[in-house]
């Protein structure tokens, strides 16, 4: 056989592996593969560049991977390049090797996937769905997944178990996304168990951010979990508008707004 029709096996058989198991790495293909590494990281660049993975350090993750979202996420998975762009943003502001509290839903989820490239990172979440991308597509990323109640067809924990683990915490960043941002109230949600966590979240970290986009100003939600005063840094796609910003500047002089 020739050494392009093994090239084509050996890389047939890597995108069989990242079919099944979503991320893979340099060595392990090595081994599996029985080819050295400097022949893989070629395989490799190969399949980038011909549109089939991602690269990482130290491997790869494949593409086009659904991942399973809750249900209140599938509802309103609206601006999608929004999220990208805030989860974008929220990620280079994580140094390599900080710990980060991360928040349920779309946004949060995107957050994970902006991190995919980095090292030494530990992400504690309360959502199933952004534990399960890390566990598949971090290698250099750790996932610490809370417990507690699993709310049906939401894939997050919630209660006195949850509260209680992040209680023992105190992380270098919370990310935290609310349902909605309401001038003169603060950042709001819509299941109170969920406003504990986030609240919880926020009362672990050293630095605190929410992420949300603009849609999310003025918008319907029941439970406040958290005031101006709660957050150091705001993260939103684009100017979320006067009122806003009036409120916010006035409760806490010191809270940066960014504009992804």
């Amino acid at each position: 056989m020739s050494d392009h029709a093994f090239a084509d096996q050996r890389r047939s058989a890597i995108l069989a592996l990242l079919d099944r198991d979503t991320s893979v790495r340099v060595a392990d293909l090595a081994r599996e593969l029985d080819v050295s590494t400097v022949t893989i990281r070629s395989d490799l660049d190969v399949l980038e560049r011909a549109g089939k993975l991602r690269r990482t350090h130290g491997g790869a993750v494949a593409l086009g991977r659904s991942v399973t979202v809750s249900v209140q996420d599938r509802r309103v998975n609206v601006n999608a390049e929004a999220k990208r762009a805030i989860a974008r943003e929220a990620a280079s502001w994580v140094k390599d090797g900080q710990s980060i509290l991360l928040d349920s839903g779309t946004t949060a989820l995107e957050v994970a996937r902006a991190l995919v490239d980095r090292e030494g990172i530990t992400v504690v979440t309360a959502d199933l769905t952004v534990a399960d991308l890390i566990d598949k597509a971090l290698p250099g990323v750790e996932a610490v997944l809370l417990g507690g109640v699993v709310r049906k067809g939401h894939r997050y924990v919630t209660g006195p178990v949850t509260l209680a683990a992040l209680g023992m915490l105190h992380a270098d960043w919370a990310f935290i996304c609310p349902t909605a941002m309401v001038p003169g109230r603060g950042f709001m949600t819509n299941f109170a168990p969920m406003a504990e966590v986030k609240s919880a979240m926020l009362d672990s970290a050293t630095r605190r951010a929410a992420l949300a986009d603009v849609t999310k100003v003025g918008a319907s939600g029941l439970v406040r979990f958290a005031g101006a005063e709660d957050v150091d840094l705001l993260l939103c796609d684009a100017d979320p508008g006067a009122d806003l910003r009036g409120y916010l500047s006035e409760k806490n002089s010191e809270l940066k707004v960014v504009a992804a």
